[in-house]
């Protein structure tokens, strides 16, 4: 089972944004935390979390620093806090407030409720920390097995790094101040209602600025809230309202894919030639990979992706099944070299097919919170049984031509899967891309089994590929466990 590490960052700054985009580079699930509700949207458009304590109250201070928060604040805030730090393997923390010791925001309960081995960054060290037991310029291990880095000399241990950003941060800022102002060459022109310029000119044309002229940076105030009349709701209706939209959009979703597997089906059957199939697989194969292409996956998804298109790749074992369908063997040990290379390609097959749609359900789990609202998969089954039961039907009562059948039901099945890696694309509908790929997959094994039943494959064959399929899902299932 694969972990993903959970990284908490406390203070949404520049060191805290910088912070959050390294942990998501490296595939970390973040959470973030910052008294200013400015910041939530920064947080949440770095693909982390933000955290926020149930209290109304705005942490913005001058020069876009936080403030101190009330007492009420800082307990419902210590109650969160405590709560994370039993879950995260991580804490950075970058609050500081100018002139007064860094607040405290890891106290010891948090520390010792966190597992072993895990570390504190406090990047407020300089100040007092934002970590209860941090010690200046040192790494200190607690009783319990938590590390807390202390270091106030980061930027010197990254210097050659530290000294680019660093000079490229002021060239930008000086050539602000004047020569990019008016755009034109050859005129400089100090933009005096520019918030950086007027806070940092002490002086102008001879004149003194300081301090009268120089007016203290504020944020702007927080748009007018309108007067709603509020209907105060419990969670269960609330959760309820969401079960109720979720089951609309689930109906709505299955009528549709009902409709398609029923014209498809009816496609196979009426189609006249096996070129018809072929277009049409051709058509909606374009069609939908056009679209995917432009449709992004979200980085913290990245993982759940590549779990999904290795269990999707799995389908090599179709390959294995047809060796097996041409071997011609009567008995259940293949008998040539072919039939052995088709066993091993559908055995390690069904392993990644297995083992790999597991993974991708137990890493999407980790992104569920209990308040989302209920799936209804169970009502796929819908259109899934049409498609399989259509292909059983003309298998057993010979209506239609099964090859046309079987290619229908193998346009399913790749659209499925392409239609997976597309809902893998951001959270909400990650958990459909998984159970599309499953469909997808089955689809395509059902259609494989209906060419070895054209192929005149033996008995034999197909207690083969039902033995090794069983073998091979059972590793995968072990393996991901």
């Amino acid at each position: 089972m694969m972990i993903f590490c959970k990284v908490l960052v406390l203070g949404a700054g520049v060191a805290g944004l910088a912070a959050i985009q390294t942990a998501k580079n490296m595939g970390a699930i973040v959470r973030a935390f910052d008294v200013r509700p400015v910041t939530k949207e920064q947080v949440e458009s770095m693909g982390a979390t933000f955290l926020e304590v149930p209290i109304e109250e705005d942490g913005s201070g001058s020069g876009g620093y936080a403030k101190e928060m009330s007492d009420d604040f800082k307990k419902a805030q210590a109650k969160m806090m405590l709560e994370q730090a039993a879950e995260v393997d991580i804490i950075i923390t970058t609050a500081l407030i100018p002139g007064r010791k860094a607040p405290v925001l890891v106290d010891q309960d948090m520390l010792n409720v966190m597992k072993p081995g895990s570390v504190c960054v406090d990047l407020a060290a300089e100040n007092g920390g934002n970590v209860a037991q941090t010690k200046k310029n040192e790494v200190f291990t607690t009783s319990n097995g938590v590390t807390l880095i202390g270091y106030t000399d980061l930027p010197s241990r990254l210097s050659s790094t530290s000294s680019q950003l660093f000079g490229n941060n002021i060239v930008n800022f000086l050539l602000s101040i004047g020569p990019q102002t008016t755009k034109e060459k050859g005129i400089f022109h100090f933009d005096l209602n520019d918030e950086a310029v007027q806070n940092m000119l002490i002086s102008y044309n001879g004149e003194s600025r300081w301090p009268d002229k120089i007016t203290p940076y504020s944020p702007p105030p927080p748009p007018p809230k309108k007067e709603e009349e509020m209907i105060a709701k419990t969670a269960e209706e609330l959760l309820e309202e969401a079960n109720e939209e979720q089951l609309k959009k689930f109906l709505k979703n299955t009528g549709v894919a009902s409709l398609i597997s029923a014209a498809l089906i009816a496609f196979g059957i009426t189609s006249s030639d096996h070129d018809s199939v072929a277009l049409m697989s051709t058509f909606a194969l374009a069609g939908l990979a056009g679209y995917q292409v432009v449709w992004g996956v979200a980085p913290a998804l990245h993982s759940p992706l590549m779990a999904v298109t290795n269990a999707i790749s799995g389908m090599t074992a179709v390959g294995g099944m047809l060796l097996l369908s041409h071997g011609g063997s009567s008995g259940l040990i293949p008998s040539s070299p072919s039939e052995w290379m088709g066993a091993i390609a559908a055995v390690l097959s069904f392993v990644n097919i297995a083992g790999g749609f597991l993974v991708s359900g137990k890493m999407l789990d980790l992104f569920r919170r209990p308040t989302d609202p209920k799936e209804f998969f169970e009502f796929y089954g819908i259109p899934a049984s049409i498609l399989l039961g259509g292909l059983g039907f003309s298998a057993a009562a010979h209506v239609g031509d099964l090859s046309n059948v079987a290619g229908t039901v193998s346009i399913a099945s790749a659209v499925s899967c392409i239609a997976a890696i597309a809902c893998l694309s951001n959270q909400e509908t990650a958990r459909t891309g998984n159970v599309l790929g499953m469909a997808g997959v089955s689809f395509g094994l059902a259609s494989t089994t209906a060419d070895m039943s054209l192929e005149g494959a033996s008995l034999a064959s197909f207690e083969q590929v039902g033995l090794l399929g069983g073998a091979g899902s059972a590793i995968g299932a072990t393996l991901a466990s």
